[in-house]
């Protein structure tokens, strides 16, 4: 079993260590984990083309990390989506590959457990972390909680190592997680698959 988690900063700073934090419980539990970290290069914005029906979940744009993401995305079976916050909302930088990411590889996702988190020098955390579990329940992901809302605080990589009840929130996220991935393999090997769901209904509110 394997957690991809995603830094959604352009640096290793923040919200990178809180991820790791999370990573030292996934792997004392016996799950492989891995950080996707976004970087500073140029990101697209999705721009609703639709040219991704064609694909076999990927962008039909093909410069940038987003199908490389989504590779990745494609063998883990739980992920964690982690953004500093800008201006008391998320990066705009993983705003933009979860768009497209979620449009173009929607059945990656599906039915895999997901978390989200948020880290800020002071505030924007709650809307932050409000616009990054939209992703989750649009998909049908089992949200993995803590025992606070997840989220640090701190202006460095130090300070935030000094959130006591952040890192308390983000371990108790790893063991949550853990234990999730193991409930649900247990039920595949005893034959409770994910649920198969209606589709086909779209009501537009103006006809």
């Amino acid at each position: 079993m394997k957690v991809l988690m995603v830094n959604g900063s352009s640096h290793q700073g923040c919200t990178f260590t809180a991820l790791s934090e999370i990573g030292k419980v996934l792997e004392k539990e016996g799950i492989e984990w891995e950080i996707f970290n976004i970087g500073g290069g140029p990101l697209r914005d999705c721009i609703g083309c639709g040219g991704c029906k064609s694909q076999d979940c990927a962008c039909v744009f093909n410069d940038d990390i987003a199908n490389e993401f989504l590779k990745k995305a494609r063998e883990a079976d739980g992920y964690i989506f982690g953004s500093p916050v800008y201006f008391a909302h998320p990066s705009g930088r993983i705003i933009s590959l979860l768009d497209r990411a979620f449009v173009a590889g929607k059945k990656i996702f599906l039915h895999k457990p997901a978390a989200c988190i948020a880290s800020a020098r002071r505030g924007g955390t709650t809307a932050t972390f409000d616009v990054l579990n939209k992703y989750l329940t649009i998909c049908q992901m089992p949200v993995v909680s803590s025992s606070y809302w997840n989220m640090v605080h701190g202006n460095t990589p130090s300070e935030v190592l000094e959130d006591e009840e952040g890192m308390q929130t983000m371990r108790n996220l790893g063991t949550n997680m853990a234990w999730l991935l193991k409930c649900i393999e247990l039920a595949k090997k005893n034959g409770i698959n994910p649920p198969e769901n209606e589709i086909g209904v779209r009501t537009n509110f103006i006809r």
